[in-house]
């Protein structure tokens, strides 16, 4: 049966999850093959790729996107969506997402399946779920701004900072790479005072890290910010306050979803504006992907694209 929302555009970062995603491109076709889905399929060749690729589908009068891939490609594939006023190119626009083995933390918050034949066969039907979409303007290195959406998570401290460092490894490392990544960052990583205002609410004093969850996961399956809802208008800021050695010792709670509330993170709900200053110049990161460093201010945009489930 076609899908309602017309054809597919498939957009598959062949390279992730350590070149596995790529492998499994001949069983994503043989799925929406035979589900009836009509669809065109591109194969990205490097950064900015998928996010060229989804406007090029959009502005030619497509609806429906898809990301295969991790959260990386996810991310740019949303970027694609919007216009340079931060508006929604196509209003309803389907995003759909196959991780195809590459470890999307994203997916898992709607507990989709991490492989293709599974994931492909969500993509059959109307069954979507409105999507709300951060956007997080930024210091870039030479002093300017600039702005970035995200659907999953975004952060500003410690975290960004071992994607940083773990981005300068070989990917053959995989998940492994963050791991070393925290404890080569964590001896040199220095608390800094921060001032952060919640809409309305105000925190000035010590953090490592400060958490913006609209999905619920990240750092290959940690629970994160459970308390977050993807299409709830809302985004979820966790403050960690310290001491540093919150950053290891909470671990285990954070995997299970566990670590809220607790007396050295400070919670927020944000429904229209989020702003980051410190004394310092904190590194981001959102969906994985390092942007600049604070100030920054993070605005959510409520629903303005559906996702499919």
């Amino acid at each position: 049966m076609p899908s309602p929302y017309g054809e597919l555009t498939v957009i598959v970062n062949p390279h992730a999850g350590r070149r596995r995603v790529g492998e499994e491109i001949p069983e994503l076709e043989r799925t929406l093959r035979s589900r009836g889905l009509p669809y065109r399929l591109h194969r990205t060749e490097g950064p900015g790729d998928a996010t060229r690729l989804a406007r090029e589908a959009l502005e030619a009068g497509g609806r429906f996107v898809v990301a295969v891939g991790g959260d990386g490609t996810v991310n740019e594939v949303v970027n694609g969506m919007f216009d340079d006023e931060g508006k929604p190119l196509i209003p309803d626009a389907v995003l759909g997402v196959v991780a195809a083995g590459s470890g999307c933390d994203f997916v898992r918050t709607f507990g989709l399946p991490d492989d293709a034949t599974r994931a492909g066969s969500h993509l059959a039907g109307d069954n979507t779920y409105p999507l709300d979409v951060g956007k997080v303007t930024y210091t870039t290195p030479e002093g300017g701004r600039a702005s970035r959406y995200f659907v999953n998570v975004a952060e500003a401290g410690l975290g960004a900072a071992v994607a940083a460092r773990a981005g300068r490894m070989s990917p053959r490392l995989g998940q492994s790479k963050y791991f070393l990544g925290f404890w080569l960052v964590l001896p040199r990583f220095k608390l800094a005072k921060v001032r952060v205002q919640a809409d309305r609410k105000t925190y000035e004093g010590p953090a490592f890290l400060v958490v913006i969850g609209n999905g619920q996961y990240y750092g290959g399956g940690m629970k994160i910010s459970p308390r977050s809802y993807p299409g709830d208008a809302v985004l979820d800021v966790l403050v960690f306050k310290g001491p540093k050695s919150d950053s290891f010792t909470m671990i285990p709670k954070i995997y299970r979803g566990e670590h809220i509330p607790h007396d050295h993170v400070e919670e927020y709900r944000v429904k229209r504006e989020l702003v980051i200053e410190a004394d310092r110049p904190l590194p981001i990161e959102s969906d994985g992907e390092l942007l600049g460093t604070t100030p920054a201010t993070v605005e959510i945009l409520a629903q303005p694209i559906q996702m499919k489930l």
